[in-house]
């Protein structure tokens, strides 16, 4: 559920430039602002970059070449720069680039290194090398291993997962969790008078954590749960299930939970086209995917998402900068690092990451919109909930701006 490593020579900010030349650069840089992350959801304003920031090089970290840092932070980016993944890896280190430059801070310096080759590995050398702080790893199942080199250390991590059952002490889960955009979408439902709820899950983790939101929602919200059919990812196999939900009846508001290439496939085989009922709902899975915005059976379906205002504005700034989109799960990266620079303020070079204070209940404002980590340190998003229409959406309940309590 669901990318080369940074030199560590070429640190991402700009010290290297030297009297005039980096004076000149400064100048030309436009900071993006949005996100230096405040306590309380404030932000400063945004301009668009002028400059184009060169790509990271890729080169394994050695603690041969690592300057001391007396005054800085070492972070270190636990992300695959090789393999599968490689270009998700890519664009999360190009994000951090990025919010270095957009913020032209100073006391944080980052390195990167490739858990493709080897989370343990990459970890071990991480904490050999001074780091603090580990931002990622990317894959869930990469999260014990990096633990076991990091807890020693005492040296946290800010997973970029959704997994929520990685999270601990020392964990914090900053990715998108599916069963929040559940939720969410689901109290919309309630309160425009729907009660009655079915579902249509994969087979799997994604499926079982859906199922396990929807029941959840629907029943702390005093509705009810008629059915939930599960399907293999096949096309055989969700019109099959897609047909028995149908016959069974009795709800006003379905829930498939999957991507693009699911829904509509299931969506005409549960809703005429026209149809006030049932409402289709869906999940996360659906922002940015076109193919839902071109059938005609999900419009009118309603889908929870964090807001794309910022991260338009975030494209514009990487394509200028890199020559390319990036991948959409890379703004966790970008305030990754502004989380490390707000806390940094109070933060002694050297010493150990104070975890405290990323428990602040006002929040902070990211890329994504306003978050908060709770009690069990998973990061709890403002989303909002959009209408499904003719090739495009409305947003028909916007993302609060700050968290009520």
């Amino acid at each position: 559920m669901i990318g080369g490593v940074m030199k560590n020579d070429r640190r991402p900010n700009l010290e290297r430039r030297g009297g005039r030349e980096r004076r000149a650069a400064l100048r030309k840089i436009a900071i993006i602002g949005s996100i230096v992350l405040l306590a309380g959801c404030k932000m400063i304003p945004k301009g668009v970059p002028e400059t184009q920031a060169p790509p990271p090089q890729v080169e394994e970290p050695s603690a041969s070449t690592l300057p001391t840092d007396a005054q800085r932070h070492r972070v270190a980016l636990l992300v695959p720069m090789s393999g599968a993944n490689a270009a998700v890896g890519q664009s999360l280190a190009n994000a951090t680039t990025m919010a270095l430059l957009d913020t032209n801070d100073r006391n944080l310096r980052i390195t990167t290194y490739d858990t493709a080759t080897g989370a343990q590995s990459a970890a071990a050398r991480a904490i050999a090398e001074g780091n603090k702080l580990i931002l990622g790893p990317l894959l869930s199942e990469d999260v014990a291993t990096v633990a076991a080199a990091a807890r020693p250390a005492k040296v946290p991590m800010i997973a970029f997962s959704n997994d929520s059952d990685i999270a601990a002490q020392d964990v914090f889960v900053l990715g998108h969790v599916p069963a929040q955009s559940v939720a969410r979408v689901v109290s919309y439902a309630r309160s425009a008078g729907l009660s009655r709820f079915a579902g249509l899950v994969p087979a799997g983790e994604y499926g079982q954590r859906a199922s396990a939101a929807l029941t959840a929602s629907v029943r702390a919200s005093g509705g009810s749960v008629t059915a939930i059919e599960v399907y293999d990812r096949g096309n055989t196999s969700v019109t099959s299930a897609a047909n028995r939900l149908k016959a069974k009846g009795g709800y006003d508001a379905v829930l498939i939970a999957d991507g693009a290439r699911m829904a509509v496939r299931a969506g005409p085989l549960l809703k005429a086209v026209g149809a006030a009922t049932p409402r289709i709902l869906g999940t996360e899975l659906w922002a940015g995917e076109s193919t839902v915005l071109a059938t005609p059976g999900l419009r009118g379906g309603w889908f929870a998402a964090v807001s794309d205002a910022r991260y338009r504005q975030f494209v514009t700034s990487y394509k200028t900068r890199f020559g390319g989109n990036p991948h959409r799960i890379s703004t966790l990266g970008y305030d990754g690092v502004l989380l490390a620079i707000r806390v940094a303020r109070g933060w002694k070079p050297g010493s150990p990451f104070p975890t405290g204070k990323l428990a602040d209940k006002g929040g902070f404002l990211g890329l994504d919109g306003a978050f908060r980590f709770g009690a069990d340190n998973v990061a709890e998003r403002a989303w909002e909930v959009r209408e499904v229409g003719n090739g495009t959406t409305t947003t028909v309940s916007p993302a609060p701006v700050r968290f009520a309590d």
